[in-house]
């Protein structure tokens, strides 16, 4: 039910409520949108926030008298969320929509209830929820993809940069590129080869044993170990007992021919495999390696194309730049922050590892020189 107005509306105030109308009505086609993409628990958490906007949007109807005859068109923010959700349905959508509802209008708005103020609040954690699966879901790959092109990205840049400032021919920076993109991208494959590789045996080594029937009816009925495997599952020491008791009381009865085997309820299957989690090791390896190379390979692009000195080493900063950027904002917008803050963030390293290494190359090609 709409409230009664603070105070006698002018016509500012009508306008805003038209703004406020649009703003509803496009936010809740864009969780309808993203609903149509999604299936079970997801799509109706989406469809339930479309239908609250449609409520938010009933009550500047309701302050405007009836629908307006012309709306003003919604913020490019909404716009933008609008065509995503009907293109890609993405976690970007899930991350920006995260920050619209977190800088709502309502708790300074004399004309907002008290109710959709509070609701804006709420919705802002559920997308947020909403966004954090999603993130769960593809971190591992994200994470790897984001360090891996961001190592190449800042570790070559800094490699041609402090090359090429000791003066030497562009050939020698092109090779020297070319070696570290290599060195680095091997380097990185390797290493995560080996790291997975070793995540993997760990989880083997913590798998649990399955023993075979035979042995269970061999153990002591009243004071058995099985029960000590079971406690250090986390099971309490008396319920660890019972179990115990039970699995062992079925193995007999099994022997005796009296009912069906006990293995497989004292043993039972993990609900998953962590191995699952973790993934390949060859894939991960692989993974690292183009990423790697795929950021190592842009601060080389301008030697490849015949360039050299000053203007090779503009070129690559530009590039570069662009690239961090890009990697930045990425990272900004998954979290539900400033892509441009994060954006900056990359930069600014980016361009400070490289600093250093071209300080370092013209002192080494003054002392040679």
């Amino acid at each position: 039910m709409t409230e009664a107005p603070p105070r006698t509306p002018i016509a500012a105030d009508r306008r805003r409520w038209a703004r406020y109308l649009a703003e509803e009505r496009s936010e809740a086609q864009v969780y309808r949108d993203l609903a149509e993409r999604r299936e079970g628990e997801e799509r109706e958490i989406l469809l339930a926030l479309a239908d609250a906007e449609g409520r938010h949007a009933d009550h500047w109807i309701a302050l405007l008298g009836g629908e307006p005859a012309r709306l003003p068109a919604p913020s490019l923010r909404s716009r933008m969320l609008g065509v995503l959700a009907r293109r890609f349905g993405s976690i970007f959508v899930l991350a920006l929509a995260q920050s619209a509802e977190t800088r709502s209008p309502y708790d300074t708005e004399p004309f907002a209830t008290p109710r959709m103020a509070a609701d804006e609040k709420i919705h802002s954690e559920v997308v947020r929820g909403l966004a954090a699966r999603g993130r769960r879901r593809l971190s591992g790959t994200f994470r790897a993809a984001v360090f891996g092109a961001n190592d190449g990205l800042v570790s070559n840049l800094a490699l041609v940069l402090g090359i090429g400032a000791t003066g030497v021919a562009s050939q020698f920076v092109l090779f020297s590129g070319i070696a570290g993109l290599l060195a680095g991208a091997l380097s990185m494959g390797a290493g995560e080869y080996v790291s997975v590789r070793s995540q993997r045996e760990l989880l083997d080594a913590t798998e649990p044993n399955s023993y075979g029937d035979e042995i269970l009816p061999d153990l002591d009925l009243d004071a058995n170990e099985l029960a000590l495997v079971y406690r250090t599952r986390g099971i309490p020491s008396d319920e660890a007992q019972a179990r115990a008791r039970r699995v062992l009381e079925g193995a007999r009865a099994a022997q005796a021919g009296q009912a069906p085997s006990a293995s497989a309820a004292a043993h039972p299957a993990p609900a998953h495999r962590d191995h699952d989690v973790v993934g390949s090791a060859l894939g991960a390896a692989a993974s690292s390696f183009l990423f790697f190379a795929s950021g190592a390979i842009i601060p080389v692009l301008p030697w490849i194309f015949g360039m050299s000195g000053a203007p090779a080493i503009i070129v690559a900063l530009v590039l570069v730049g662009a690239a961090l950027m890009l990697t930045g904002a990425t990272v900004g917008l998954l979290s539900g922050t400033s892509p441009l803050k994060r954006g900056l963030r990359q930069l600014a390293i980016g361009y400070g590892a490289a600093a250093v290494t071209y300080l370092l190359g013209l002192l080494f090609g003054v002392s040679m020189g």
